[in-house]
């Protein structure tokens, strides 16, 4: 009647099967968490270097000077100065090959840029996959865990001449560990998954704005004309 039905007793004396599901799910958690810190200090700077960026390219310096700076030393810091890059880069390339049409260099700046966009993003939401994964299959192998651990505690009792609570008691807790364990890791991945995929749909919707502001900069101060003044030149502005 004094049985030790403390969590590490009962993990112990689980069947073989049980313990390899523990196993893996507590991997697995160990893994989500160590995906969650990363993604919080990873978004962090994503926001900071975007809004460092941002300050920096609507306080009135050339474009030139702005272009100069992503292009220097290791590159552009942030994914919005990287998609700025990309974009003025193409729109010298076209201006070099004798490309006069407004709408030709901006459709080239601009494809450009979605380019660039599409990469940044596809790094901002890496790993974010598995921990809607750890999220939604963890408690089925916790689930299958406790159907397997009851099943064999079932057919262990089946030899006995009498059967009480305390002999059912101890096979049956050994299982629910399992969905418990399985409980414990897709908790902290499900909210943690809403909670990045809701700061990735900010970070997209300010990149994309940024895009469309670039672009109508590039429009605004492209000129067609002979004696234009270089748009590289020309101080942003809203």
């Amino acid at each position: 009647m004094n049985q030790d039905l403390s969590i590490f007793a009962l993990i112990l004396h689980a069947s073989l099967v049980v313990q390899i599901v523990m196993a893996l799910l507590l991997t697995v958690s160990v893994a989500s968490w160590s995906v969650i810190f990363g993604k919080v200090i990873g978004l962090k700077r994503v926001r900071e270097d975007n809004e460092s960026f941002d300050r920096d390219f609507w306080a009135g310096r050339t474009l030139q000077e702005l272009y100069q700076d992503a292009t220097r030393g290791s590159g552009p810091v942030s994914p919005q100065e990287r998609i700025f890059a990309a974009g003025m880069r193409e729109f010298l390339k076209l201006r070099e090959r004798r490309v006069t049409e407004v709408g030709a260099l901006l459709d080239g700046a601009r494809r450009a840029m979605r380019a660039s966009y599409q990469r940044e993003m596809d790094t901002i939401e890496a790993r974010l996959d598995f921990l809607g994964s750890v999220g939604s299959v963890s408690p089925y192998i916790g689930l299958f865990g406790t159907v397997w651990g009851i099943m064999h505690a079932f057919t262990g009792l089946s030899n006995l001449q009498q059967v009480t609570l305390a002999t059912v008691a101890p096979g049956i807790a050994e299982a629910l560990v399992a969905t418990a364990i399985g409980l414990f890791a897709a908790i902290p991945a499900v909210l943690a998954y809403n909670r990045f995929a809701r700061d990735i749909d900010r970070i997209a919707i300010q990149m994309e704005s940024f895009i469309e502001e670039f672009s109508n900069i590039l429009a605004r101060n492209a000129a067609p004309v002979a004696g234009a003044p270089d748009v590289g030149r020309q101080n942003v502005g809203r």
